[in-house]
């Protein structure tokens, strides 16, 4: 990106998230844990180890999260693009998980849904993983619509696609796995015929992207099939959709292990997020159509 001098963006210090803005997501409990394992360097789980310096990054990267929020919604940047680590869509209300110390898509969503005007979120969370913890975090509540596509069967485990929500939440968790080996067919058939006919319905104030890239097929981590430009298109979707509602959308970075493949990834996406464009249309396969059959029992715009 700075090679390409930013693609012309305003680079911006991620503030610190505040106690307040993080307690809408995590208990007390919660905090304290995450601080006393930073500063002894102990490891919140098998594949989480920390450092004193990763208290630091983990609220900067909530911060940022809530800053973009405040300027997508303010209007002072048309679109945006958190670029930090450490990720934090598998880290659950009470528990760290892969890499993530603070839920940081969550914990902007909440601060979203803290302002006025703010009614309802809708967030996509492309990574490879499934996104966990902000499953959690929303799973009985139908202020947010969440919306995973991810390998399965594959860590963490979650997100069946007959995981739609509980209670008032039933219906505003759509999980959409894939098998291994899955390219744009299935993904960009995914968003364009499930993921996006019930974010129309549901009519959000504001788009949020878990942005992970390591779907692409050079990632060491995961085993599907997206070239870069697949990257390209499905934020040329998330821009198509946020123009139609005239609402505002920006991402925030999740997983993606080959250097080259997110470096590249990540600057198509920002791309397509600020000039928009027409999205390449997929055929629906078999895995599209018996999503659109499940999901459609909740959202029967995507039978029509």
């Amino acid at each position: 990106m700075e090679r390409r001098d930013w693609l012309g963006w305003d680079v911006q210090e991620a503030p610190r998230a505040t106690e307040q803005q993080l307690l809408a997501v995590h208990p007390q409990e919660y905090l304290d844990s995450v601080r006393a394992h930073c500063a002894a360097g102990r490891a919140l789980d098998a594949d989480t180890p920390v450092v004193p310096a990763s208290l630091e990054a983990g609220l900067r990267a909530a911060g940022a999260a809530c800053a973009l929020t405040d300027a997508l919604l303010d209007g002072t940047a048309p679109t945006g693009f958190c670029g930090l680590r450490p990720p934090g869509h598998h880290a659950e209300p009470d528990r760290a998980m892969g890499f993530c110390l603070f839920a940081n898509v969550s914990v902007a969503a909440e601060h979203a849904l803290a302002r006025d005007g703010v009614d309802r979120v809708f967030i996509l969370d492309w990574d490879v993983h499934h996104g966990n913890g902000t499953n959690a975090a929303f799973h009985s509540r139908p202020d947010v619509l969440f919306s995973s596509l991810h390998q399965w069967p594959f860590y963490p485990g979650t997100g069946a696609m007959g995981d739609i929500g509980s209670g008032e939440g039933e219906g505003y968790t759509i999980n959409l796995p894939v098998p291994a080996g899955s390219g744009e067919q299935e993904w960009l058939g995914l968003v364009e015929h499930v993921v996006l006919p019930a974010a129309r319905a549901y009519a959000p104030d504001l788009i949020l992207v878990s942005a992970g890239f390591d779907a692409h097929r050079d990632d060491p981590l995961a085993e599907c099939e997206l070239a870069t430009d697949g990257f390209r298109q499905l934020a040329l979707h998330v821009a198509t959709l946020a123009s139609e509602l005239g609402v505002p959308a920006g991402a925030v970075l999740e997983g993606g292990y080959d250097v080259d493949a997110l470096a590249e990834s990540a600057v198509v996406t920002m791309e397509a997020l600020e000039s928009g464009g027409t999205p390449r249309s997929v055929e629906p396969g078999p895995l599209v159509s018996a999503a659109v059959e499940h999901v459609g029992r909740h959202w029967p715009a995507l039978r029509s």
